[in-house]
C-alpha cells in the first residue's frame, strides 16, 4: 500500500487481528522485532546460492553462538543447532531455508543485495524467523520437555539441501519424531501476516529435470539439405512435449511440463552441430508422474529419430511431494490459533472442502517422507506503487511484520508439541 509520502508498507498486516488467547512467545517475539529485521536485512543483503553459502552461514552461526547455542555445520552450509535435551521426551524439527536465487534484485530497497544473486523467494525471513524461534526456544529451555533440532538449510532452490543434511544425520541422535517449517509468499489475497494452513496430504508438487540433448550434422545455413538440423528436431521436440498435458493425461489430473531452456547455435547463417532443451515436470500423482517422465524419453527419441538426430535424455533433480501429517497439521493449526488469534489463521482445507495444493516444488518432501511433517504458509506481500510481484520476482517484497508471528510460530509449535506428547 502506498501513504501520501511514496513510503512501502504492507497492503494489510496481521497486527490489530488478535484472538482471546494470547501467549507470551508472540509478545516476546515482538519485544526483540529490531533484532529480526536486522537479522533478515543483513541476509538480504549478502544474499548467496545452493551450498556456497559462506557469508550466511557464518553469520547465523555467530548469532546463535551468541544466544549460548554450539551450532555444527553437518554438511557444506548447512548448520544443525539443538534446544533442550534436559529433560526426557521426543524430538521435534524445526526447519528454515537460507539460500538465494541467481536474480539481478531491482526493487531499490536501502538493503538490496550487493552480491548479484536476490532473496526473492523469502528465505532470508525463514532464516531470521529461525533465528528469532532459536531465541525463544533457548529463552524457554527448561521448559521443553525433550528436544528441538533446528535445522538451517542450503539449497533448497536447487532442491538438494535437505536430502544432503538427512544423509549428514540431521534425523538422527537424537531420531526426529515430528517436524515443520513455514514458507512465506507474496500475492496471496489474504491479510499479510495470515498462517494458512492447506490441510492433510500432499500438498506440493513432486520435480522432476529433464536435459535434452540432440545431435545433428552442422553446415551452412543457405543449404541445411547437406545438414542434419538440431535446432528443427528440438522445435519439434518442445511443441510435442506440449501434447503429453492435452492428450494423454486425464483432463481431471494436475500435471505440468515445462521447458523453460533451450540452446542451439551460435548465428543466423550457420546449422549447429548440436541443441539442447531443459525444463521440468510437476505432477502429484506418482503413476502420472512415472507416465510422464517415459513420454518425455519416448516423444524425444522418436522425433529424433524422424529427423535423423540423435537424442539422449537426461532425468535429474527428483523431488517427491511433500505430505502434511494429519494429526500434527490439527496440532499446529489449534497451538497457532490460541496464540495468535482465530482470525490469523486460515485452514484452507476446511474453507474449501478439500486439500490446497501448490505447483512448485519443495525438497521438505524428503523430510516428510520419513517422518510426520508439516508445511505451513504465511501470507508477506507487501504493495508498492499499487503492484505486488509474485516469489521469483526481481521486484518482488515481503512483509517484515510477520517476522516475530513466525519465529513464535515455530517455538511454540515445538514447545506444545513435545509437551502434549511427553
Amino acid at each position: 500500500m502506498r501513504t501520501d509520502k511514496g513510503e512501502v508498507r504492507a497492503s494489510t498486516t496481521l497486527y490489530g487481528i488478535r484472538g482471546t488467547i494470547m501467549k507470551n512467545l508472540f509478545e516476546e517475539a515482538k519485544g526483540f522485532k529490531p533484532e529480526l529485521v536486522e537479522w533478515r536485512r543483513y541476509i538480504h543483503k549478502n544474499a548467496e546460492t545452493h551450498t556456497n553459502l559462506e557469508t550466511t552461514t557464518a553469520y547465523v552461526s555467530s548469532c546463535l553462538k551468541a544466544m549460548g547455542y554450539e551450532p555444527i555445520e553437518i554438511c557444506k552450509s548447512g548448520i544443525l543447532a539443538v534446544a533442550g535435551g534436559k529433560k526426557p521426551g521426543k524430538t521435534f524439527l524445526i526447519r528454515g531455508d537460507m539460500d538465494a536465487l541467481p536474480v539481478e534484485e531491482q526493487t531499490g530497497l536501502d538493503f538490496s543485495s550487493g552480491t548479484g544473486n536476490m532473496h526473492a523467494c523469502g528465505h532470508d525471513l525463514h532464516t531470521a524467523m529461525m533465528l528469532g524461534a532459536a531465541r525463544l526456544l533457548k529463552t524457554h529451555e527448561d521448559e521443553i520437555e525433550g528436544t528441538v533440532k533446528l535445522m538451517f538449510q542450503p539449497a533448497e532452490e536447487t532442491l538438494a539441501g535437505a536430502k544432503m543434511m538427512i544423509e549428514a544425520g540431521i534425523l538422527e541422535k537424537p531420531t526426529v519424531d515430528a517436524a515443520m517449517m513455514i514458507h512465506v509468499f507474496s500475492g496471496l489475497p489474504i491479510a499479510s501476516g495470515t498462517v494458512v494452513f492447506y490441510g492433510a496430504g500432499a500438498v506440493s508438487a513432486a520435480s522432476d529435470w529433464f536435459l535434452i540433448n540432440i545431435k545433428g550434422k552442422g553446415g551452412h545455413g543457405a543449404m541445411p539439405n547437406t545438414t542434419i538440423d538440431p535446432v528443427n528436431t528440438a522445435a519439434h521436440i518442445h511443441i510435442a512435449l506440449g501434447e503429453i498435458n492435452s492428450r494423454e493425461i486425464d483432463p481431471a489430473a494436475t500435471a505440468v511440463v515445462t521447458v523453460g531452456e533451450i540452446h542451439g547455435g551460435t548465428t543466423g547463417n550457420i546449422i549447429p552441430d548440436t541443441a539442447f532443451l531443459r525444463g521440468t515436470i510437476r505432477t502429484f500423482d506418482n503413476d502420472i508422474r512415472e507416465f510422464i517422465k517415459k513420454r518425455v524419453v519416448e516423444i524425444s527419441k522418436g522425433i529424433g529419430t524422424t529427423f535423423r538426430c540423435e537424442v539422449e535424455v537426461e532425468l535429474s533433480n527428483a523431488c517427491p511431494s511433500v505430505v502434511n501429517d494429519r494429526e500434527l497439521t490439527e496440532s499446529v493449526y489449534k497451538y497457532t490459533a490460541e496464540m495468535l488469534g482465530p482470525q490469523a489463521v486460515l485452514d484452507m482445507a476446511a474453507a474449501t472442502g478439500k486439500t490446497q495444493v501448490m505447483s512448485g516444488s519443495e525438497d521438505f518432501a524428503f523430510l516428510s517422507e520419513r517422518v510426520p511433517s508439516l508445511m505451513i504458509i504465511m501470507a508477506a506481500s507487501v504493495e508498492k506503487n499499487g503492484e505486488v510481484f509474485p516469489q521469483h520476482h526481481p521486484r518482488v517484497l515481503f512483509d517484515e511484520n510477520t517476522l516475530p508471528a513466525g519465529a513464535a510460530v515455530y517455538a511454540n509449535s515445538a514447545l506444545e508439541w513435545l509437551k502434549m506428547h511427553k
